[in-house]
């Protein structure tokens, strides 16, 4: 019997999936980082205060979206 795994992200606001997303949307190029809160109204982590999962979510978010054809991108 073979099991799929998953992984689920935090998709909320603001999270590292989000802003992954919204860096490769906007073109502004990968740059991992992340708001504990609501974006810019929070602190923001940076890639070198993340965690590996962290890290993870960011690049999943950042490659999703490049992936989708009708993901704006320019």
């Amino acid at each position: 019997m073979l099991l799929e795994m998953r992984t689920y992200f935090d998709a909320r606001h603001g999270g590292p999936y989000d802003r992954g997303t919204a860096d490769s949307w906007y073109k502004r190029g990968r740059s991992p980082h992340f708001f504990r809160g609501a974006s810019y109204d929070s602190p923001m982590v940076e890639e070198k205060d993340m965690t590996p999962f962290e890290l993870k979510e960011y690049n999943a978010g950042f490659d999703d979206n490049e992936s989708d054809p009708n993901a704006r991108k320019n």
